[in-house]
């Protein structure tokens, strides 16, 4: 149980996709602006991690191991990644129409989202148990969602602030963003340092 509390919160502060690993940065800097954007596109991609572990990681324990197709992992999990997110659209545009409509062109972009097959992959290069697997993902998936809520609310800051000329727009969201990725740099050694 230990092993499990300290994946989850690793995944959510230290190994944060966003913000250590630099993965799904097209996301964080996109849809980042507003807060039910956020808050929406993060829940997709919770959902889609989820679901997205849960058909790979067995995918990759009982067909590809063992019949010697490991080198199809990348093919395969993105394709079942792209199904999933095709899914999610679908069922996003039939029954929540308004928030379908606020994640545009974002929400299949989920499909080339990086951070939701590093976690796949990753699931499986750590040797985590499918258990394991589905807490580092639902962990990676708040994480995430942390890092976009965190996020649009500096961004809602600095459209308030005075900036120079030179730093408005990408410039400054850049930086907004190396600073809150700094932030989580503190966390580093606190997970481990708990259990111990």
């Amino acid at each position: 149980m230990t092993k499990l509390i300290i994946i989850l919160l690793s995944a959510v502060f230290i190994n944060n996709y966003i913000l250590s690993r630099f993965l799904g940065i097209c996301p964080f800097l996109g849809v980042s602006k507003k807060l039910d954007s956020a808050t929406g596109m993060s829940l997709a991609v919770i959902f889609v991690m989820l679901i997205a572990t849960a058909v790979t990681w067995p995918i990759q324990m009982f067909l590809l191991n063992p019949n010697g197709l490991g080198y199809l992992q990348t093919i395969i999990f993105i394709l079942v990644i792209a199904a999933l997110v095709q899914l999610v659209e679908i069922v996003l545009k039939r029954y929540i129409p308004a928030l379908h409509k606020s994640l545009g062109v974002y929400l299949p972009l989920i499909t080339t989202n990086c951070a939701i097959l590093g976690v796949t992959i990753l699931n499986i290069d750590e040797g985590y148990t499918f258990v394991e697997a589905m807490v580092n993902s639902l962990g990676s998936g708040l994480g995430f969602m942390l890092a976009m809520i965190m996020f649009s609310g500096v961004r809602s800051k600095l459209e308030g602030a005075d900036i120079p000329k030179s730093f408005k727009g990408l410039p400054i969201t850049l930086v907004a963003a190396s600073v809150t990725s700094l932030s989580f740099m503190g966390f580093g050694g606190i997970i481990e340092n708990l259990f111990a």
